[in-house]
């Protein structure tokens, strides 16, 4: 099998698992336990979750030290910070290409009377900042006008790889008073991330994406920031996140998380190889192949492309049967027999929505991986049904 869908989940790095079952193998306790065992655990815990919060570069070890909350992964992350940062009446915004997780809980908020603005994209799926700016503007000249409270906008999107302005929407928000929030599971380890640079209120990361455990994940909040909590039941992680962690996992996190600050530089030049490789035999190989958002920054190893006129569903199916794993977008969203939300607000004509695959790198992916995924979309796109 030629796995191209590691935007949905990396494979975990052996190193990493074999941390994971040495950390298992020590038997340990409750992290919360007062005894000398559970004093072991949370010290592990805590070397943990600084290890994380240096990777990404946020303030740890000082009287005002960014936190690194836990969680069970990306989705939690951002439900964490969509319902638990707004904290006055004004109104929230996301962009139209937030992953599912995001769009969702905001539509909770939609329910509950608040407003809810959605920021539209431009044709290479990039966010447009110029209208945030029109938006906080017109509410600093007339304060009778409606505000903002709260921005979530991803770093990268997880299905066309568009590196997002969240520094120039920080920037802007951080002047207006309003709280920002990132999305940036799929940005962290293919690109330099710094938490404390972007100057955003919080940040989502997810180990699973960078070849770590499946089943943990962080939300980088900046020191002083209030937080409503959303789960109740205990006075784990200052009550923020309440419940007991997982000691192993948490560890596995830090331990990918440290490699992927590491040797991101190199990964990155790895997979934008593969990827430029695969793209242009890709296009050599198949006339109805068209790569979108090529000509703007995006990740190193993610290529969106629309096979125009053929179904997306029955391309995936007929590649999956041939050998290769890839996806029709979101993982989160690929039980939905509903085109690309992101495609969608790319203005795309109905027959290229129709048509979207997503083919995502490793640095693991080699170039014969490529021609051989190349090869397999040629064939089965000749054979498929339009």
């Amino acid at each position: 099998m030629i796995y191209l869908d590691n935007n949905a989940s990396t494979k975990i790095a052996p190193e990493v698992s074999q941390k994971i079952f040495d950390i298992l193998s020590q038997g340990l306790v409750n992290p919360a336990s007062q005894h000398q065992g559970g004093r072991i655990a949370r010290r592990l815990l805590e070397d943990a979750k600084d290890a994380i919060g240096t990777a990404v570069h946020a303030k740890v070890n000082s009287v005002q030290s960014d936190q690194v909350i836990l969680t069970s992964g990306g989705t939690e992350a951002n439900n964490l910070a969509v319902f638990g940062l707004p904290q006055s009446s004004g109104d929230i915004v996301v962009s139209a290409v937030e992953h599912p997780s995001v769009l969702s809980a905001v539509e909770q908020w939609k329910d509950r009377g608040r407003t809810v603005r959605i920021l539209p994209v431009d044709s290479d799926g990039l966010a447009r900042v110029d209208i945030l700016k029109e938006w906080i503007s017109d509410h600093q000249a007339d304060p009778k006008s409606r505000s903002i409270s709260f921005v979530s906008l991803m770093a990268a999107n997880n299905e066309t790889g568009v590196l997002q302005p969240i520094a120039e929407a920080a920037r802007l928000c951080r002047a207006a008073n309003i709280r920002i929030h990132t999305d940036a599971v799929q940005a962290f380890g293919k690109g330099p991330l710094s938490f404390s640079e972007l100057d955003v209120d919080a940040m989502t990361i997810a180990a699973h994406k960078i070849h770590g455990p499946v089943g943990v994940g962080a939300l980088i909040l900046r020191h002083s920031v209030p937080l409503s909590p959303q789960l109740w039941g205990g006075f784990q992680q200052m009550g923020l996140r309440p419940g007991t962690e997982s000691v192993p996992l948490a560890v596995g996190f830090a331990m990918a998380a440290q490699i992927a600050d590491r040797d991101h530089v190199a990964r990155c030049r790895t997979m934008e190889r593969t990827r430029d490789h695969f793209e242009q035999r890709l296009l050599e190989s198949c006339g109805v192949a068209r790569i979108l958002s090529r000509s703007i920054d995006r990740l190193p190893n993610t290529s969106s492309v629309v096979f125009v006129g053929k179904d997306r569903q029955s391309l995936q199916m007929g590649l999956d049967l041939a050998g290769l794993a890839c996806s029709t977008g979101s993982a989160c969203a690929s039980g939905s027999s509903q085109p690309s939300h992101v495609l969608q607000a790319m203005g795309l004509p109905f027959e290229w929505i129709q048509g979207g695959l997503r083919f995502s790198t490793s640095y693991q992916t080699t170039e014969s991986d490529v021609e051989e995924a190349v090869r397999i979309i040629a064939r089965v796109t000749h054979g498929s049904l339009s």
